[in-house]
This record gives structure tokens, C-alpha cells and sequence, in this order.
């Protein structure tokens, strides 16, 4: 779909986009969706920092080795 499209044509879609918005809304708007963006990044590597800490902390709880085979249940006669 957009392998169709020429530099001319997206020239053009640029000088109404500057047109309509200015500059000065254009590079607000650049640098919040930048921020926007560094901000997104940040926090998914917060939380594979965090995924990452928890499975190697449930690792170490993981022995299967003392663990029974069924657990005793209780049976109400009455």
C-alpha cells in the first residue's frame, strides 16, 4: 500500500500538514509524542526488569523434591 506512494506525493501531504498546523504546532506536538514514546520505552523495560526479578525469585522457591505426592484429605463423618 504505501510502496505506491511517490517522495513527490508525500512532499506535498508535508507542505499542507505545515500548512494547516504552522511549525511551532509541528515541533510541540514532535517533541511530546517523543517523550511520549521514551516514556513508553522506559516502562516496559521497567517491567521486564521486574518479570525478570520475579521469575528468578520464584525459581529459587520452585523444589519439587520434598514435595508429596497427595496431600491427606479430611473426611466429615457425621
Amino acid at each position: 500500500m504505501l510502496s505506491n506512494v511517490s517522495i513527490w506525493q508525500l512532499l506535498i501531504v508535508l507542505v499542507i500538514v505545515i500548512a494547516i498546523f504552522g511549525t511551532k504546532k509541528l515541533k510541540t506536538l514532535g517533541s511530546d509524542v517523543g517523550g511520549a514514546v521514551k516514556g513508553f520505552r522506559s516502562a516496559m523495560n521497567e517491567a521486564d526488569k521486574e518479570t525478570t526479578e520475579q521469575l528468578g525469585d520464584q525459581s529459587d522457591d520452585a523444589s519439587f523434591d520434598s514435595t508429596p505426592a497427595e496431600e491427606p484429605t479430611k473426611e466429615n463423618h457425621g
